[in-house]
Parts: structure tokens; C-alpha cells; sequence
């Protein structure tokens, strides 16, 4: 507890330099090209046209579900993935990418994960704006059920901030975690029924344990706002779940912090 009340007490006293460096990355990502920052929605934005069309016209992919084509409800679910890749990768690498903070300047470690984080978060409430104008466009309005991606939102910022402070310290003491990490992108991607719909698995406790990769739950709760109209907490077992992952999650982000906070200076 003591370790989570320090890195709290960091957050809060330096929660204006954090939204600072939000910003910062962004720039800094997409530096040098004319399009800047832009570059961070076209990349998505292209991938979620191509497949609308491979799905729309070309597989001709039945009549989807929930009434929905399968392009409309592939979209929310794959809008959450940008984020959860992103972060799954860069997350891990982000204490090594501004070492320079840690090793040149008096900057607290537990806050580069967040930064990182918010930075990707700004970028995917852009592309959420994009989902919602792809549903409008298509006839389909918003209605309550819309509200809860907050709620969704809120959750995926969390848990992969949690992540990401975790791995960024292991990261930081070892490049190959950083490429277990990148190897299990594909891997997650395909288990985690961002292209297929997990509720119509015909095992069911196959489909309880889906439940317990963050991804399946994170990716089926955007869903749930657009397609399946259901409120999270009338899933209170995936709920639940999650909840309890996301603890862990958080456990071993103030496990790895306190042990291995002062050894990164050096390793660095």
C-alpha cells in the first residue's frame, strides 16, 4: 500500500507535466512528416475502409449480426484493438524510449506508462468520433447504450496503464521481454474475437474463459454500446472478471515498480 500511495502522490503532483507530455509524444511520434499527427488516424481509418470493403462487397459476409453487417460490427471492436496493440507494444517499451528522463533528469518513472497512455487515449477518441459518424452515416443513430463507452473506455485506460507500467519496467531491464511482447500481438489478436463473435461459441465454458483475456471483455464492452445494446453490468460474471483482472494487473504493476525502481537508472 505504501508503494501505491507514492506512486499516486507522484501522479498528483505531476499531473500537469503528464498532460504535458501526452501531447509531447504525439508530436514527437509523428514529427518530420507533413501530415503530422494526422498519420495517427489514417493508418486505422485506411485499415477499417479496406476491410468494410472486403466484408461489404467482396466476401459478401452474410447479414453480420444483430441485424448489423458484418463490416458495422467488426468496427467497434477493431477501433478498440488500435489502442490495446498499441499499448500492448509501446506500452512495454515506454520507459526505455524517454530513458532520458529517467537517467538525465529527476522525472518520477511510474508516470512515463501514463503519459503514454493518455497520448494513445487522445488519439482513440478521434477514431471513436469516426466510428459514431460510420454508424450515423449508415442509418444507425445514437441512443443511451452509446453512454457506456465512457464506461468501456474508462476500463481499457486502466487496465493498460496498469500494463503498462509493469512491462515498461521489465522492459527496461531486459530488450527480450520487449520482444516476447511483440510476438504475442498476432497471437492475442486472433484469440481475442476481435474477428469473430465470441457469444456464438457453442462451449460454454469455453466461452467463460475467453472471458478471461482483457482483450475479448474490452473489445465485446465496445460492442455491447453499438451492436448488442446491453449494459455492462447486466454481464456481472465478464464484469467481475475483468474486475478481478484488472486488480492483478494493477498488483503487478506495484510489485515490478518496487522492486526494480532503483535498479533501472543504472541498467539504462
Amino acid at each position: 500500500m505504501g508503494t501505491l500511495k507514492y506512486i499516486v502522490r507522484e501522479h498528483l503532483d505531476w499531473r500537469s507535466q503528464i498532460l504535458l507530455l501526452a501531447k509531447a509524444d504525439i508530436i514527437k511520434t509523428y514529427s518530420g512528416a507533413a501530415l503530422g499527427w494526422a498519420w495517427a488516424l489514417i493508418k486505422p481509418v485506411m485499415t477499417i475502409a479496406v476491410f468494410y470493403f472486403a466484408f461489404t462487397y467482396g466476401l459478401r459476409a452474410g447479414g453480420g449480426v444483430n441485424g448489423y453487417g458484418f463490416a458495422l460490427w467488426m468496427i467497434p471492436g477493431f477501433m478498440a484493438w488500435f489502442y490495446m496493440s498499441d499499448m500492448l507494444q509501446q506500452g512495454a517499451n515506454a520507459v526505455r524510449k524517454y530513458k532520458y528522463l529517467v537517467t538525465k533528469m529527476k522525472f518520477p518513472v511510474s508516470t512515463i506508462p501514463t503519459f503514454t497512455a493518455l497520448a494513445k487515449l487522445a488519439i482513440h477518441i478521434c477514431l471513436m468520433i469516426i466510428v459514431c459518424l460510420i454508424f450515423m452515416a449508415t442509418g444507425h443513430m445514437p441512443d443511451i447504450y452509446w453512454l457506456q463507452t465512457f464506461f468501456y473506455m474508462l476500463m481499457m485506460l486502466i487496465f493498460w496503464t496498469a500494463w503498462g507500467l509493469f512491462a515498461s519496467m521489465l522492459g527496461a531491464m531486459s530488450r527480450d521481454f520487449i520482444n516476447l511482447v511483440k510476438s504475442l500481438g498476432t497471437p492475442i489478436f486472433w484469440l481475442s474475437g476481435i474477428m469473430w463473435d465470441v457469444n456464438t461459441i457453442g462451449i460454454p465454458w469455453l466461452q467463460k474463459l475467453l472471458y478471461f483475456n482483457p482483450v475479448t471483455y474490452l473489445a465485446t464492452g465496445y460492442r455491447n454500446c453499438f451492436i448488442y445494446k446491453v449494459w455492462f453490468w447486466e454481464e456481472p460474471l465478464q464484469l467481475v472478471i475483468f474486475l478481478g483482472l484488472m486488480a492483478v494487473m494493477i498488483g503487478m504493476a506495484i510489485w515490478s515498480y518496487k522492486k526494480l525502481i532503483k535498479e533501472i537508472p543504472d541498467v539504462l
